[in-house]
């Protein structure tokens, strides 16, 4: 397994745009990774680089795609509930990776997590280069057909250090463990102003 390589913030958005950009449209990239690593505020960085590249692009936040508190709290705050009732996965897909690719358009928003109601987002049309990215925690491992996955990786340490909601890092490490499939690009982001690749 090849070793980490250092590099700047800005050098890794370069990389991950530039692996976009190579991509035949319309492609779907996953930046997976706690919410505490905000995959979300990377994924709208690299997002930005695009159009000026001639490349359109969007940005799905999986929170967008959250259960019903309902549905997610039934049995309480805890590791499984987290890995399996938390996340509509399968909406994500259909909604996203297979309306991008089969219809040429996509939901931004399916729920809103903040009124616990129907997002009522607004389907949006693609061209066929648009690139979306996916960014939210536990992507992996899903079966969902991502054309590129980055991983912003943090270590248990970092995780217990920064994460606001305890009972999402058991659940986090081990879906980790269980996960064979394996991202992209890997990123040690236990310090955002120096991270650290592994690229496949």
């Amino acid at each position: 397994m090849p070793p980490f390589a250092p590099i700047t913030a800005d050098a890794l958005a370069d990389l991950v745009a530039e692996r976009a950009l190579a991509l035949p449209g319309p492609a779907v990239v996953a930046v997976d990774g706690a919410d505490t690593a905000d995959p979300v505020g990377f994924a709208r960085t690299v997002a930005a680089r695009l159009p000026a590249l001639g490349r359109p692009s969007g940005v799905v936040a999986l929170h967008d795609y959250i259960r019903p508190a309902s549905l997610r709290l039934e049995f309480g705050r805890d590791e499984t509930t987290y890995r399996t009732a938390w996340f509509d996965y399968p909406g994500l897909n259909r909604e996203v990776l297979q309306a991008l690719r089969e219809q040429h358009r996509w939901l931004p928003a399916l729920w809103d997590e903040s009124t616990d109601r129907s997002a009522r987002a607004t389907t949006l049309p693609a061209t066929p280069d648009t690139v979306l990215f996916v960014a939210g925690p536990m992507l992996l491992g899903r079966g969902l057909d991502f054309d590129l996955t980055i991983e912003l990786r943090l270590s248990e340490g970092a995780l217990r250090r920064t994460t606001t909601d305890p009972f999402t890092i058991d659940a986090l490490l081990r879906h980790r463990r269980d996960t064979p499939e394996q991202p992209d690009v890997l990123v040690n982001w236990d310090h955002r102003d120096r991270p650290a690749i592994r690229s496949e």
